[in-house]
């Protein structure tokens, strides 16, 4: 089994093909990261929303999931983990000037740039198409790269001042591992916010039955009463 002259191919020359597939798929799993929705599979569009894990959705995507509760959707694992708007941040973007997407070319037809960026980071000009890390505030909704945050450190958002705190800085599409520290962070967060209700909840109940025993006296005095008192 040999080519044209009697020559026998070498194995890096067989095994050509399935690099470049895997290339191929890394990008396009890249391009559906930073330009779709993860619920809806549609292209993001403004209001752009985040979660606490660090996954980008369409706003009116996460609202639809929230509100269609019977119907089981194959890409609900996917935001199970939403349980109210409040889950989600809407993102600040800073627009890119060098994207070129959805404008309307000399036929009239309109396209999506999926070669360059849509958004680029305020602070550096990075662009925001996964080959830089990116970050959003959850205090704010202000998106940066992580370059930025570390270059230029400070306890306040470069763009609008808000403070913020090492809990707020959510990783935009991370790595398993910067899943796996938001999730854990968002189980705490959550389970603060849980208890810090119940005192609430226990004091209202003390004072509900404080005025119980105080109703159940009063009412027992009219009882003792002769009955010509009582009339």
């Amino acid at each position: 089994m040999g080519c044209d002259g009697g020559t026998i191919p070498k194995r890096h020359e067989l095994v050509k093909g399935p690099k470049k597939v895997e290339k191929v798929d890394k990008d396009a799993e890249l391009v559906a990261q930073w330009n779709y929705c993860t619920l809806s599979q549609e292209i993001l569009r403004r209001p752009i929303v985040a979660c606490e894990l660090g996954r980008l959705y369409n706003k009116d995507a996460v609202i639809e999931f929230l509100l269609d509760k019977s119907a089981e959707k194959a890409l609900g694992k996917a935001a199970s983990h939403i349980k109210s708007i409040k889950n989600v941040t809407e993102l600040k973007l800073s627009d890119n000037p060098a994207w070129e997407g959805d404008k309307g070319n000399t036929k009239g037809d309109k396209h999506d740039d999926l070669q360059r960026a849509r958004f680029i980071c305020p602070v550096v000009g990075l662009e925001m198409n996964g080959r830089h890390r990116f970050c959003f505030l959850r205090c704010c909704g202000c998106v940066f790269s992580e370059r930025a945050l570390k270059e230029i450190k400070a306890e306040v958002c470069h763009t609008c001042g808000a403070a913020f705190r090492e809990d707020d800085v959510i990783v935009l599409n991370g790595t398993k591992e910067d899943v796996d520290v938001l999730k854990t962070r968002m189980e705490e967060r959550r389970l603060r916010a849980k208890l810090e209700k119940k005192p609430q909840g226990h004091q209202k109940l003390r004072q509900g039955n404080l005025k119980k025993p105080a109703l159940i006296l009063e009412r027992r005095k009219t009882t003792w009463l002769p009955k010509a008192q009582q009339q």
